[in-house]
């Protein structure tokens, strides 16, 4: 299995940055429509609807499977041999940052779910100050993995 995983890395490490894209895309998108469905969606009106409509799609066909992808392929890299010095503190700032995005990506879920019922109380300055958590996560992944200080 190690031999294969060794073997694989390159297209690994490809498909894993590919899936963060796409994951990271949706964390930034999603809360910005959230803050457009708040100040310019009434309940029960058409933009209510077509907001929805788009959320669902963003969460269901994008940003959860890009989720899970980056996890499968991230799990992957980290049991490839010689990629992670294990000794060094950047693995675990990097694992606590992704475990914090996965929170968020499922807080975002819970929100979603918030509008449908009618029962979101958050604010458009709320969600927008929520929009720069996955820029703050991201830059802790980034500088772990990258410049590695730890």
């Amino acid at each position: 299995m190690m031999d294969f995983l060794a073997a694989a890395y390159p297209w690994t490490k490809s498909l894993h940055v590919i899936s963060v894209i796409a994951w990271m895309a949706g964390l930034f998108y999603l809360p910005r429509l959230f803050v457009y469905h708040v100040e310019h969606a009434d309940l029960g009106h058409a933009t209510d609807k077509m907001l929805q409509t788009m959320e669902y799609k963003l969460l269901r066909a994008i940003m959860n499977p890009a989720m899970a992808a980056t996890w499968l392929f991230g799990v992957a890299l980290a049991l490839t041999p010689g990629i992670v010095d294990w000794g060094a503190v950047w693995p675990y700032t990097k694992a606590a940052a992704v475990l914090a995005m996965t929170w968020f990506h499922h807080w975002l879920a819970k929100r979603r779910k918030d509008f449908i019922s009618g029962q979101n109380k958050l604010s458009g300055r709320r969600y927008r100050m929520m929009n720069e958590v996955p820029t703050f996560l991201m830059m802790i992944i980034v500088v772990s993995v990258i410049a590695r200080p730890f």
